[in-house]
C-alpha cells in the first residue's frame, strides 16, 4: 500500500490559522468573557435560559426582554471563567426587546459596544452566546441584509423595531441576549430571533438603541409619546411636491377615539407632512419622533387636508405598553 507523503515542514498552530480563522478567534477571545449564560427564575423556580453581556464593569448586563420576560426580576449568569453570580432586572422594554440586568460584582469583563450603522452587507460577524445550555458557543457568518423590521408587542401596543441586522451565523434557541460582534470584537447587535434555517435577527446597537438602555439603566423604563392613530405612506399631490421638495407623507387611516390625535382634530384622510419641524414619509418617520420629550406639550403637526396645507396642535400623551 502505497504511503501518503507531506510536503513541506508542519506548521505552527499560530501560522496554520488562516486570516478569517484569526479574526473569528480573535473575537471569540475578546467577546467570551463578557457573554454570561442566564437561568431566569419565576416563584424561586428556574423557567427559561438566554445570553447577557456585561457592558459595564460594575455588572451591568444587556439581554433580550423576552428572555426576562414574566421573570420576577431574579436571575443567575453563569460566565466563562466558572463565576456564577446573581443579577436581577433593572429594565425592559419589550417594544424594543431590550432588558438591562445588574450583576452582583465588581471588575467584569465589559464588551466594547460599537456601532451598528456602520455595518455593511457582506461584512463578518460573530455571535456569542448559550445555545440549548451550551455556555460560550461561537458561530460566524455574515452580515445578509440590513434595515429589515421587527414586529413588537406589549400589552395593546405595537411597534416596528427598526434597522434589525440579518446574518446567516448559526443562532438557536438560548442565544437570544447574546452579542452579535464585529470582526474588531465590538458589540453591534444582540441577538433576538431565529427565523428560519440559516437566517438570525438581532437588535441593533446604534444611537436610539442607547438612548433607551440609558434610560433603563437611570430609570428602568422607557417612555415614548403615544398620538393614536394608523397610517401610511401616499404620494403627494404633485403641486404640492414640488412645493414641498419631497414626494410623500403619511395619510391617516383610522384615528383612536379620545386620543390625542383625535383631541387635536386629525383625521382620516388627513396627509401628514410635517411633525415637530422634521419632514415626514412613512409611519416609521412618525414612530421615530415619539420619545419622551414630546410628552405632554404641543407639537405643531403639519396636514394636507382637501388639498391645501394646515397647521394641527398635537398633544402627545405617554404611551402605556
Amino acid at each position: 500500500m502505497a504511503e501518503l507523503t507531506f510536503i513541506g515542514e508542519e506548521l505552527p498552530d499560530a501560522e496554520a490559522l488562516d486570516a478569517y480563522s484569526r479574526t473569528i478567534v480573535s473575537v471569540a477571545d475578546l467577546v467570551r468573557p463578557s457573554v454570561a449564560s442566564l437561568r431566569v427564575y419565576r416563584g424561586g423556580r428556574p423557567r427559561g435560559s438566554g445570553s447577557g453581556v456585561v457592558v459595564t464593569p460594575d455588572g451591568f448586563m444587556l439581554t433580550s426582554a423576552h428572555v426576562v420576560g414574566g421573570s420576577d426580576g431574579r436571575v443567575a449568569a453563569a460566565f466563562a471563567d466558572g463565576r456564577e453570580l446573581r443579577a436581577e432586572v433593572v429594565g425592559a422594554d419589550a417594544l424594543s426587546d431590550l432588558a438591562v440586568l445588574r450583576a452582583e460584582g465588581d471588575g467584569l469583563p465589559a464588551a466594547e459596544l460599537g456601532d451598528a450603522e456602520r455595518l455593511r452587507v457582506g461584512q463578518l460577524v460573530v455571535a456569542v452566546g448559550n445555545p440549548h445550555g451550551f455556555d460560550g458557543s461561537v458561530t460566524a457568518g455574515v452580515v445578509s441584509a440590513l434595515g429589515r423590521s421587527l414586529p413588537t408587542r406589549s400589552g395593546s401596543a405595537v411597534r416596528i423595531v427598526e434597522n434589525v441586522i440579518q446574518t446567516d451565523a448559526a443562532l438557536n434557541p438560548g442565544n437570544s441576549g447574546g452579542a452579535l460582534a464585529d470582526g474588531l470584537g465590538r458589540v453591534v447587535g444582540i441577538n433576538t430571533a431565529v427565523a428560519g434555517v440559516g437566517l438570525g435577527l438581532a437588535v441593533p446597537v446604534n444611537a436610539a438603541t442607547r438612548r433607551i438602555v440609558g434610560a433603563l439603566m437611570r430609570e428602568g423604563r422607557f417612555r415614548r409619546a403615544y398620538l393614536g392613530f394608523a397610517g401610511g405612506t401616499r404620494p403627494l399631490p404633485p403641486r404640492l411636491a414640488r412645493d414641498l421638495g419631497r414626494p410623500a407623507g403619511v395619510e391617516v387611516v383610522e384615528v383612536v377615539e379620545g386620543s390625542p390625535a383625535a383631541h387635536g382634530g386629525l383625521r382620516p384622510e388627513d396627509l401628514i407632512v410635517e411633525v415637530d419641524g422634521v419632514a415626514v414619509a412613512d409611519a416609521g418617520d412618525v414612530q421615530r419622533l415619539m420619545v419622551d420629550d414630546l410628552i405632554g406639550r404641543p407639537v405643531r403637526t403639519r396636514v394636507v387636508r382637501s388639498g391645501a396645507l394646515l397647521d394641527l396642535d398635537l398633544v402627545p400623551s405617554e404611551l402605556e405598553a
